[in-house]
């Protein structure tokens, strides 16, 4: 069966009443993104202890899914007449018939991390037996292997972890790095994020790859330091966390800091040099990852 998908823009007070009214008028599914999303303008949606909370994005993108026969003009003005807005803009296209399973699947082949780690999802065979090999599948929560960010912090970990090391994944997502690093070698990796289904999808990730990684919400984070620290996360939440962060740093041990643009280095750089010795930047497809010793 086909399908009909739109995307309207709208402004953060509006997304989630005009998503939930879409749902209600015979939507059948929608989503709330960051109209900004990859974008300098990119806004994260964080909430540290003692720090504001965003709830959605101030620019905010719904994507809602109908039927092939469905009027879609007369279903988004019944759901705005629902919350009392005027019917926004919006755009329009067909979805084919598609075996969704099967092209989601062929969508995400084995990574090559570097010579020694790939992550491969459960329906692939492993590529190198002899290689590291996270198993992990598109699900719930950021980080695949695929986005440079997460790129870029696998190759730190594959070429800096020594062996022993305590990790803490800040923003930890799938999981994905606190496993990696159990993987390479590191003593223990704890995972946070303010995200419940991030902890349930690690948690699971976890298992899957046999590893004793564990993952909390951050008020659920009990005191102490880890000989590294990595935060996998935007420009923003980080120019907030940074004395926390090195608060969680060992002294001699090291920060990693990604989700930053190309374009944040010098900035960043500046902010966390207040605590760490700051390494050149590694840069990938416009990203950057950061890396420094604590003072």
């Amino acid at each position: 069966m086909a399908y009909q998908q739109i995307t309207i823009f709208v402004h953060e007070r509006i997304a989630e009443p005009l998503s939930d009214a879409l749902m209600e008028h015979g939507a059948l599914s929608t989503a709330i993104e960051d109209a900004y999303a990859d974008t300098e303008k990119e806004e994260a949606i964080f909430g540290e202890p003692g720090m504001p909370t965003g709830q959605i994005w101030q620019r905010s993108k719904i994507i809602a899914l109908f039927n092939k026969q469905d009027n879609v003009s007369n279903i988004l003005a019944a759901a705005s007449q629902a919350i009392n807005i005027e019917p926004p803009a919006f755009e329009s296209e067909l979805l084919p018939e598609q075996d969704w399973v099967r092209l989601t699947q062929s969508q995400f082949d084995p990574i090559k991390i570097s010579d020694r780690l790939w992550i491969t999802p459960s329906w692939h065979a492993a590529p190198d037996t002899n290689a590291v090999n996270l198993q992990l599948d598109p699900g719930l929560a950021f980080g695949t292997g695929s986005h440079p960010t997460t790129r870029l912090c696998l190759q730190w970990l594959d070429t800096n972890l020594k062996g022993g090391e305590s990790v803490l994944d800040y923003g930890c997502g799938s999981g994905i790095l606190a496993i990696a690093a159990l993987k390479l070698g590191a003593g223990s990796a704890t995972g946070v994020d303010i995200d419940e289904q991030a902890i349930l999808a690690s948690k699971e990730n976890a298992v899957q790859n046999e590893t004793a990684a564990a993952f909390y919400l951050p008020d659920e984070l009990l005191e102490g330091s880890f000989d590294i620290v990595i935060a996998n996360i935007l420009a923003n939440p980080l120019r907030m966390l940074g004395d926390m962060l090195a608060s969680r740093t060992k002294t001699g041990g090291r920060i990693v800091l990604s989700g930053i643009l190309e374009e944040q280095v010098e900035e960043m750089s500046g902010i966390y040099s207040q605590w760490f010795d700051i390494a050149p930047a590694q840069i990938d497809n416009g990203w950057a990852c950061l890396s420094g010793t604590k003072r």
